[in-house]
This record gives structure tokens, sequence and C-alpha cells, in this order.
């Protein structure tokens, strides 16, 4: 489906990509993997035309569309509804229905025969490609990434750029391109959509490629992993899991290698060393200094598993509640967030707060703070000092300052070794630490907000989201530093990897009440598939309770003559509307016979005429229809 055969592309004087070279065959999910910098964004950008490369060729089939996802997409603005946006996917079904609509308007004058096999021609086309159902297609997707059904006609551009972007990913699902690529997908949705897309990917019937962080969505969404490495394209055949797992093996081997050729050419050196002045020796050892040179060098193997040596610690030991929220209610306008709830937070949690988009999780969270107006009780415990981490927080900031300097000025008593150490985990190596804050990318001040944060001397931990915008490495180094963090945490986030290394409690909300779960994310997990089947369990026993209840009104109704007497009534009625709609069907049988003989084909005003008739049974028949589900849904009402 697409071939790329030694690919070369820089980044000025950098080599982003070097002779890689990769098949992708059709109906795989690939994932896309690596360090950020590597280029992953760049070799989508590259397929998909955006950027040209310096050498090598990348070729697909002709049949073969391509649908992009990428981060540009957030800017994109439109008056229409989401709805309309989204069902702008279906390009050709939209231009027939329009077709149609027109000739009908001009069939009101004119009978032409042209004009009718014209309407015949595109009506087939239309359903042929489905087109009476491309309104329902796109709302069940659009559904499924999270929108109500009320918000589908509400314009594309009252809508934030995270929700926008699902709109694009759902225009890209409705387009059904041969190859899909996503670039950070998982950054825009909630769990439930995450697990809806996961589903939805897994039948997708063309070739996939995915960039993404999310560890838990690439397990699930991949099936074959790419990695981008020393400007080279690795090919596993399994998802992220397997990667990690064969990649060990890979390194295994590698180390082995690496370790015996370094044995042989220290042991060659020392020869060459020892005999190259003998004349005796002098061309064995000659002979080898041009082995030495031809050998095939085995690299060392990186270990890109960063490990945090850093200990993050505060001063001041708070007491045994850090907040509580008593009778506290919360609405924006007529949207209700929280009526009536009472949350509270201990020393020592690690509270993982998740859930749906729009519920109230971030609202939450700045009313833990202080920064967030509600009614109720808000009683901050004593000695605590909150450390509050979300997107709105690089406004903070300062533009002029250069990264280290923007750590030191914190507060925090580290040495400049730390922070640099702290910050290379980050990705901020070298150089890249004295750049000042203005240059820096929004992903960039992220990291640089979240480093501040966790270097403070804070003993409460507020992160909203605060693994978006980073990559694999940097969330193990985050996990790593809330894990040996020995304050109090409360963290909103989709990411559940995450969510799974870090969390000793669950928050959620439901029925406009903040709930807790006192477990691990796996426990939580359980424990929500054995309730919810519970619940469908209770169901089914009142459906038959429900059913059983009208069988006893049954038997009762045999002795009640009145109840008796109108449901022979509505029997008969039942049986009458029966034989008008055998007769109406023959009639609708004989008419479509009429309409197909070349007779009556061939003369408008006759097939229009035959056409009129035809449509007046049609209702009619549709109208009795209606009448008979009507009577034999009170039957049924009866008879139990």
């Amino acid at each position: 489906m697409l071939s790329i055969q030694n690919l070369s592309f820089h980044y000025g004087s950098r080599a982003l990509y070097d002779e890689a070279s990769l098949h992708i065959k059709p109906k795989t999910r690939t994932a896309l993997i690596g360090m950020n910098g590597t280029g992953k964004s760049t070799l989508l950008k590259l397929i998909n035309g955006d950027l040209t490369p310096d050498g090598g060729l990348i070729s697909k089939r002709n049949d073969c569309s391509i649908g992009f996802l990428n981060q540009d997409l957030l800017s994109f603005e439109s008056e229409e509804s989401i709805l309309h946006v989204a069902m702008q996917a279906f390009e050709r079904q939209l231009y027939l229905q329009k077709q149609i609509e027109e000739i009908l308007v001009k069939m009101e004058t004119d009978h032409s025969e042209e004009i009718i096999n014209k309407l015949a021609k595109l009506q087939d086309e239309f359903e042929t490609l489905e087109g009476y159902s491309i309104q329902a297609k796109a709302e069940e997707i659009l559904e499924g990434l999270g929108f109500e059904t009320d918000a589908l006609s509400r314009p594309l551009k009252n809508f934030s750029g995270g929700w926008r972007m699902r709109v694009m990913l759902a225009k890209l699902l409705l387009q059904k391109p041969g190859l899909l690529m996503l670039d950070e997908p998982t950054n825009h949705l909630d769990m439930p959509s995450i697990q809806w897309l996961e589903n939805y990917l897994e039948s997708y019937e063309g070739a996939v490629i995915i960039v993404s962080h999310d560890r838990a969505f690439l397990d699930r969404a991949a099936n074959n992993t790419v990695e981008v490495i020393s400007g080279k394209l690795i090919q596993y055949s399994g998802n992220y899991s397997f990667y990690l797992e064969e990649k060990e093996l890979r390194n295994e081997v590698q180390r082995n290698a690496f370790k015996n050729q370094q044995q042989k050419i220290k042991q060659t050196e020392r020869f060459v060393e020892r005999f190259k002045s003998k004349a005796t020796k002098a061309s064995q050892a000659q002979s080898r200094v041009k082995m030495l040179e031809k050998m095939d060098r085995v690299e060392e193997v990186v270990d890109d598993n960063v490990q945090l040596n850093i200990k993050f610690t505060f001063k001041q030991q708070p007491g045994k509640i850090i907040t509580t929220l008593k009778n506290a209610s919360k609405s924006y306008g007529d949207l209700k967030i929280l009526k009536n709830t009472n949350a509270q937070i201990m020393r020592g949690d690690k509270i993982a707060f998740i859930g749906a988009n729009g519920k109230g999780k971030s609202t939450v969270l700045r009313m833990i703070a202080g920064t967030e107006s509600f009614d109720g009780i808000r009683e901050p415990g004593h000695n605590v000092i909150p450390s509050f981490y979300a997107q709105h927080q690089l406004e903070a900031l300062h533009l002029e300052n250069e990264i280290l300097q923007e750590l030191k000025e914190s507060g925090a008593e580290k040495t400049e070794l730390e922070l640099r150490s702290i910050l290379g985990c980050f990705l901020f190596r070298g150089d890249d630490v004295f750049k000042k804050i203005k240059v820096l990318s929004g992903g960039e001040k992220s990291r640089v907000a979240l480093s501040k944060t966790l270097i403070s001397q804070a003993n409460f931990l507020l992160l909203d989201e605060p693994t978006n915008h980073l990559d694999m490495q940097s969330v193990n180094i985050l996990v790593q530093a809330i894990q040996g963090y020995d304050g109090t945490c409360i963290t909103v986030s989709h990411d559940r990897h995450f969510v799974s290394q870090i969390a000793n409690k669950i928050w959620y909300i439901e029925d406009m009440q903040v709930k807790e779960y006192p477990g691990t994310y796996d426990e939580f997990n359980t424990w929500m598939a054995e309730r919810d089947e519970q619940k469908e369990l209770a169901k089914l026993v009142a459906q038959k309770e429900v059913k059983s209840n009208k069988k006893d009104k049954k038997n009762s109704w045999k002795t009640d003559d009145a109840t008796a007497k109108e449901l022979k009534k509505l029997k008969r009625e039942l049986s009458a509307v029966e034989d008008r709609i055998m007769k109406l069907e023959e009639k609708k049988e004989a008419f479509e016979e009429e309409m197909a003989k070349p007779e009556v084909f061939a003369e408008p005003f006759k097939l229009a005429e035959a056409t009129e008739k035809y449509e007046r049974v049609k209702a009619e028949l549709e109208k009795v229809n209606e009448e008979w589900e009507e009577l034999a849904e009170k039957v049924d009402e009866l008879e139990g």
C-alpha cells in the first residue's frame, strides 16, 4: 500500500532520516514511536506530500487515498454546524443530493424522458453510495467522539480547539481513506472517546499510522510498531508491549555482540602493538590492521529508559487533612456540574480524577485550589502548600528568562547540576537550557511549567492533564517523580498508563456528585465492570418481573368481560386492516409492473400518470401500516 525506499531528509544541517526504508501493508495499524525531535510528525508530512524528501522515494498505490489528522487543524474555523462540517466527508453524496433536489423541482413543469432518465440515474448512484444514511453515520461518529446530540447543530467556531479537532477526526473517519494518519489524536479525547476510537480502528478497513504518547492506546489500537531511531525506521510486528519485549531481546543480542567485538578488537590491537616491529610478524600485524579497518562495528546499546535520581522534597509537613469540600454546588448558567457534593483529600493521597470531558473535573480541581468560585464550603488543611499545574499556568512564565534561569528563580533549593538533570529528563539538553521562554513552542512551555511544579517546595500537587505534549520517556520520568513524591497529589488525566502507575485512589463524577473509589485504576476498572454487570442483571430481572406481571394480568383479563370484548373488537379491526394492506400491496405491485412496461416508460405523460397513482397507493399503504402497528401494539398489551 505504501513504500518508503532510502528516504533522506534534513532539518537544517541535521539528518532526520538517512537511507530509511519502510513498507506499510493494507489493514495494518502502525504505531510510529520515538523520542521527541526524531521526526515522527515530519514523516507523516512527507508521506502526505506537505514536505519534499531530500532523497529516496515515497510511493503508494494509485487507489490509496490519504487522510491526515494533524495539529494544524486546531485553528480551523467555520460558521457551519459541526454535523455539516463532518458530513463534508461525503462530497459525492452531497453533490448527488443537490442535483436530485434540483431535478425534482424541474419535474414540476418538465416531464421529458431525458430528465426522468437523469433522475433515475442519479438516484441509483445515490442509493449505491448509501446516501440516505450519511447523516446517521455522521451523528453516530460525532456522538462516539463525545458530542451530545443537541450540540451537533452548533457552529464549529463556537467550540474550543480540542473539540474542533474531534470534528475533523470525525470527518476523516467518515471519508474512510485508504491510509489514515493520526498525529497525537488522544491529546483531544477523554477516556470514553479514546476507548470508542480504539474499537473503531480495530475494524478499520484501511491502513492506519498513529503517532501517540499514550501507551495504553497504542497497545489496543496498533498491531504493528515502527521506531524512529538514528535516522532509520525499525519495524516490529506487534503492538507497543510486544515492541518493548522484542526490543529488549534485540538489545541483549546487540550488547553481547558489542561486548564480544570489543574484546576481539582489544585482542587484535594488542597483537598489532606487540608484533608490528618484528620482521617475522610484521605482515600478520599489518593484515590485522586492515581487518580492523574493514570491520563492521557493532554500535553500543544506548539505554533510553532514563532513571530519575533526584528526590522531590518539601520542608513543611501538612496536617492529616489536605482539603475538604462541603455541600459544594457549581453550575454554568443552566448547566449543572455539582449539587451538594462532599469530598476530602487526605495526606498521602495520590488521586486520579477521571471521566468524560465536560463533567467538571478541571472545575473541581480549581475549586480545590481556591481559584474557582462555587456555592458551598472549602476548608484548606493545616500547613498545606499547593502547587497547581494547568495549561493556563504557562502565562505565568517569564518570557525573557532563559529556561535554566526560570527554574533557578522558582525558589527551589536545587543545584544547577540538579536543575539541568531535571530539564534533561524533560527533553531540554545541552545548550537548550539557555533558550528564552518566548521562543519556545506551546509543548516546550508546558514542559518548563511542569518542571517548575515538580521542583517547588509544595506538599500538595494539583496537575491538570500533565502528560499532554510529553513523549513516553518524559511520561515515564513524571511517573517516577510522583511515585517518589512523599506529598499529596491529585491529577486529571486521560492517560490510562500514567493513571495506573501513580494513583492509589480514583475520583469520578456521577449524578453531580464527586465519588471516590479507594484503590488503583486497574482495581477500579474491575469494580466498574462488575457494577455494570450487576446493573444489567438487575435490568433483566426487572424485565422478567414486568413480563410475569403481564402474564398475571392476562389471566385476570380472561375473567374480565369488558376487557375480553375490547380485545375481540381490536382483533377484528386488526384483521380488516390486514386485508386492506394485502389489497394495497397488490395495487402497488400492479403499478410497478405498469411503469416498467416499455410503452409506458417511453411516453413521459403516461409514465407521469402511472407514477402519480403509484405514489398515492404507496402513501396510503404507509398510513395503513402505521394503523396496523398501533392496533397490534394494543392487542399485545391486552394479551400480555
